[in-house]
């Protein structure tokens, strides 16, 4: 097999949520258990880091990333999903698996001929996990799937657990209500393991007190103290001041980044307790060089200045809580390049979207993608009206030639809508 082939054997023969949602998310730990015995357990072989939530865990696993690797510190990155490339998924201080690596390990795996039949999911965690074995990597920050107590990475024993927050999304897996939903997420909760809580208030704090409390884990709540004194935009950034490390430029702006901050600061805290030499100086390069050092992109990301052209990842109620209120600060008329998924209830997420916009809805190059006519349907009756577009390419490119020079273009709703635009331009 060559690496064309293995990612057709990825993508094609075992269920991928990526591609079409329910029918490939397998919960509990079974599969996961016996397919990493079956290559040694690699994920014991070094510490881990292992943060949940529902919102901004993508963002706070690439800077304790960073921050651990500016640490001097060889730090494996597993993430899903991939914008671009698959390899985004698996990094070892920010370069991504190598194509031969991919191919060797699911050669392999075939070989073997194992009578479990694992997702895509969680073959490809184990890969991951072999690979920081393989890399021999110090620590690694390992993110979280779906959920959290029947996720497969709940497998490894970490050093420090982080939950970023709880909001709607994922209901038809995880449960109708945030204390159901906060529920899951605290099941990566590990006996004695402490834990970090980005966001947490009232039945949903008292979820995360009672696991910690069964499991005797010290728990951290970011939100009790004040991280920073403010938090003021820049050119470079935003710039936190007053933190117990100095001034911090965060290279990762948006206003959901002010809670990832403070969740980020915490955790910093307790694993330099548990005898980590984080230094102030890493923690800052950490901030300021994010998405050099790791690869991360798709976070309020700037894609042009004339016209104002942003593309974001947040795909939810807890994500567009923020983006609405970034995107009313945004300059001139709002060009909104829109799409979603097909089983994920939008009603309340288009709700925020502003209503003096122009709208672009599309959809993406995935079966799981809701059609744009029918996503029209339902802006509609939300009070949102523009065109359809068979593609995002399309729906980016009329965007861009309506958009007047000091005009503000957004392109997201769906992690799938950024994957595309980022593949056409790049």
């Amino acid at each position: 097999m060559d690496y064309n082939a293995t990612l057709d054997f990825l993508y094609t023969q075992l269920p991928m949520f990526q591609r079409v949602g329910a029918p490939a998310y397998k919960p509990g730990l079974e599969t996961s258990e016996d397919l990493a015995a079956a290559f040694g357990n690699p994920q014991n072989s070094y510490t881990t880091i292992h943060v949940g939530g529902t919102n901004g865990k993508g963002s706070t696993a690439h800077t304790l990333a960073a921050i651990l690797q500016e640490s001097g510190y060889k730090t494996g990155l597993y993430t899903s999903p991939h914008l671009v490339d698959f390899r985004e998924r698996i990094r070892v201080n920010g370069k991504m698996i190598p194509t031969d690596d991919v191919v060797d390990f699911v050669r392999r795996f075939k070989s073997k001929n194992l009578i479990v039949a694992p997702s895509f999911f969680e073959l490809t965690m184990v890969m991951a996990f072999e690979f920081f074995a393989k890399e021999q990597v110090d620590i690694a920050v390992i993110e979280v799937g779906l959920g959290g107590r029947l996720d497969s990475t709940n497998i490894i024993t970490p050093v420090l657990s982080v939950i970023t927050n709880i909001s709607r999304d994922h209901m038809q897996f995880l449960g109708n209500t945030l204390p159901e939903i906060a529920s899951e997420k605290a099941g990566i909760i590990k006996h004695g393991v402490p834990v970090v809580i980005g966001e947490s208030s009232g039945a949903v704090r008292e979820v995360f007190a009672k696991k910690a409390a069964e499991t005797e884990a010290p728990i951290v709540y970011a939100d009790d103290t004040p991280a920073f004194s403010s938090a003021t935009p820049t050119s470079e950034g935003m710039l936190y001041s007053g933190t117990l490390y100095g001034d911090i430029t965060g290279q990762l702006t948006g206003e959901c980044q002010l809670k990832n901050t403070a969740t980020i600061l915490a955790a910093v805290a307790e694993l330099r307790k548990a005898g980590l030499h984080i230094t102030p100086d890493a923690i800052k390069r950490g901030f300021a060089r994010v998405c050099e050092t790791t690869g991360l992109a798709g976070r309020w990301m700037k894609l042009s200045d004339a016209p104002f052209t942003v593309c974001d990842t947040g795909h939810n109620e807890g994500g567009w809580s923020y983006l609405a209120d970034q995107l009313a600060k945004a300059p001139g008329e709002k060009h909104m390049v829109i799409g979603f998924v097909n089983d994920k209830d939008v009603s309340h997420i288009l709700e925020m979207m502003p209503h003096d916009a122009r709208y672009y809805f599309t959809q993406a190059s995935v079966s799981r993608a809701l059609p744009a006519a029918d996503l029209a349907r339902l802006a509609e009756g939300a009070g949102l009206r523009g065109k359809t577009y068979d593609t995002v390419k399309a729906a980016y490119n009329a965007a861009r030639e309506n958009a007047a020079p000091d005009d503000t273009v957004f392109i997201g709703g769906s992690t799938f809508v950024v994957a595309d635009l980022l593949t056409y331009i790049q």
